[in-house]
Formats: structure tokens, sequence, C-alpha cells
């Protein structure tokens, strides 16, 4: 269970903000639990019913997915992150949905490119030595990307919380006492 207390610490902490961190740290625990049952799905089979219930029930939102893009600091570190169709999906759904003009739609999808190549300031190698120093949600390297600089700040800088989470585990002491 250690994997999960750490995407609920990370959910909850107060060191960086989560929402770029989130989608990431939940992949990274499932990997973890896969090896501990060493990949035999047959094992971790019923655990990740479970996780799978929670998480889709209280944590897993298209916000986690754009966040995950929009992250720098794992964006770059995965050059294969654009070919996840869910992630693609969330960050697409989350721009339709938080951003009602179409134009300025369009003008985020143009200034992706420059994101994705790692163009400009995105590429400068200050702030390549940044990406794993400076919370996403404070990133400003996107002066020629203002739509989509905009949006990633809106998205990044949300809040989180496990709240849910210690309710559960508020019902489950007085079970168990």
């Amino acid at each position: 269970m250690g994997p999960l207390v750490r995407v609920l610490r990370l959910v909850d902490g107060e060191k960086k903000p989560p929402m770029g961190y989130i989608y990431g740290a939940m992949e990274k625990a499932n990997e973890c639990i896969m090896k501990t049952f060493s990949n035999d799905m047959s094992k971790y089979f019923e655990v990740f019913k479970i996780v799978d219930n929670r998480w889709n029930c209280q944590l897993h939102r298209l916000l986690h997915v754009a966040g995950h893009f929009l992250n720098p600091e794992l964006f770059y570190d995965n050059p294969r992150i654009e070919l996840d169709l869910e992630v693609t999906k969330g960050w697409f759904e989350c721009i339709t949905r938080l951003v009602p003009s179409i134009a300025v739609q369009e003008k985020i999808l143009e200034e992706q490119a420059l994101y994705k190549a790692g163009y400009g300031p995105f590429g400068s190698s200050f702030a390549k030595s940044q990406r794993k120093k400076l919370s996403p949600g404070k990133n400003t390297y996107g002066h020629e990307a203002p739509n989509m600089r905009d949006l990633a700040i809106k998205i990044l800088s949300l809040t989180c919380s496990a709240s849910g989470c210690e309710r559960n585990w508020s019902i489950f002491e007085h079970i168990h006492t």
C-alpha cells in the first residue's frame, strides 16, 4: 500500500501544487504494485479493482490528465506522452470545456506545437534547467504561447485534496474500534 500512500500524501501535500503530478504518480503506483506481485495479474487483479474503483470515483479527472500533459518535467522526460490516448483525449477535453471561444481553442492547438517542439523559451537552457525545480503552475516560459500558458496556469494552479479518502479512513477507524 506504500505507493498509494505516497499518492495520497502528494495530493494532500503542501510542498508543491500536485495537479501536474497526480496522474503520473498514480501510474507509477500501479507499476510498483504490479512489480510487487511479480507482474502476475491473477495476484494483483483484486487489488486493482479496489484501487481503480476509488481512483475513478474520487481522484481521476480530466484535469489531472491535462495537468500531466502540461507539466514540463513529465512532458519532456517522456517523448511518447502525446501517443497516450487517455492523456491527449483529456487535454483536448479540457481545452473544449475550459475555453469557450473556438478561436482561442484553435490558437491553443497552434501554440501546442511550440510546446511539443520545445521551441523558443520552452527550449531555452534556463527553462530546461528549471523543469524539475520550478512548480509547473509557476512556469512562465510560454510568452510565445500566451493562450496555452494561461490555460496551463489555470489548470496547474488548482488545489487538490484527499479529504474524501480521509473520510473513508475515519469510517474505517470507527468500525475497527
